[in-house]
């Protein structure tokens, strides 16, 4: 009996470790993410505060939205590498036309004051149809995500600098925006920041895209093997066009919020943001292979790479070592990510 008693007791030793490696390694992002937190901390104590982490939040709010648009392209296996310039376009079109009547280089001279919502909308209808643009290449032609949105990339950068560069305007720093517009990205409900407000709702409803809709079920389906999606009655190529349109629609908000929350706007801004937002998914478990990704996982890519700028900063570090930092993250999570795909195979 006693025999018996040692050798349970030797089993259950050896499932502990087991569990708590698979504990770890199944919420290694969480982990990476409280000690990235903590080792701040330990070098300068006053890191931990309301303050600064309302910070990261609000530097952070329009890149958590631009990542969760990258997520639905990343998860059926793609990559849209214009999501930057989107930004840009966007901050630049409703910067554009948000400015102050008395403004001395308003954009406009002769425009009224158009409502907060109007420039807006056009601002992320413009996101949308360049989303919509990069699906139907790649659906309708099966032109390879990476060069079907490297060439809209390009297309969408020259189109916002040649809009930019209109007279009066002839390429001058967008500024004098309104103080509703501004709103968006410095005012406050009930003592929280509207951008993060929207950032949470946004999320939300990404998250019921991703879990509970056909959309989402298709689209991890397309990632996961796109020719069996086909063979199972999944229109694949309409399923890309609405996804990468939504993805396009989500990077012009981000870029809207953007430019409200810096007051102002250039033909540069959202330059390599695409670059931020796919290695903040790889970072958040989304696996580069496609088929794989959680909402939460991004949200969390998204603040440990916040953390590290804005920890870094907080405590001195050379900003080129943030850059080698990281890489060094992002290529872990790539190699890890491969991994678990070959242990599986």
């Amino acid at each position: 009996m006693s025999n018996l008693k040692l050798k349970n007791d030797e089993v259950k030793n050896a499932i502990k470790p087991k569990k708590i490696k698979e504990l770890v390694s199944q919420n290694a992002i969480y982990v990476v993410l409280v000690v990235l937190i903590v080792a701040i901390a330990v070098v300068n104590p006053r890191f931990i505060s309301f303050a600064t982490f309302k910070d990261i939040l609000l530097q952070n709010s329009t890149r958590a939205i631009i990542a969760l648009g990258m997520s639905f392209i990343l998860i059926t296996g793609g990559v849209d590498l214009s999501a930057g310039r989107v930004v840009g376009l966007a901050a630049v079109l409703s910067a554009s036309m948000l400015q102050k009547a008395d403004y001395s280089r308003r954009f406009f001279p002769d425009m009224p004051n158009l409502p907060l919502w109007l420039p807006i909308v056009i601002a992320v209808a413009a996101g949308l149809a360049s989303g919509l643009l990069n699906g139907f290449i790649i659906s309708k032609f099966n032109v390879p995500p990476f060069i079907a949105t490297l060439g809209t990339m390009v297309i969408v950068y020259g189109a916002n600098s040649i809009y930019f560069d209109l007279p009066p305007n002839d390429s001058q720093p967008i500024g004098g925006l309104r103080s509703d517009f501004t709103n968006l990205g410095s005012g406050s409900i009930l003592s929280i920041p509207i951008i993060i407000l929207i950032a949470i709702i946004v999320t939300l409803i990404v998250w019921v895209i991703h879990n509970k809709t056909r959309l989402g079920k298709n689209m991890f389906a397309i990632g996961g093997n796109a020719e069996a999606a086909k063979v199972s009655g999944i229109n694949v190529g309409r399923t890309l066009l609405i996804l990468y349109g939504i993805a396009g629609a989500l990077f012009a908000l981000g870029g809207v919020l953007e430019a409200a929350r810096t007051g102002g706007a250039t033909n540069n801004y959202g330059n390599m943001y695409e670059l931020d937002a796919i290695a903040a998914c790889v970072v958040g478990g989304v696996s580069n292979l496609g088929g794989i990704g959680t909402v939460p996982g991004v949200i969390t890519g998204v603040l440990i790479f916040g953390v590290i700028n804005y920890g870094l900063t907080y405590i001195n570090i050379n900003p080129y070592w943030q850059l080698i930092i990281k890489g060094l993250i992002i290529v872990a999570a790539v190699g890890f990510d491969i991994r678990k795909y070959l242990a599986r195979k």
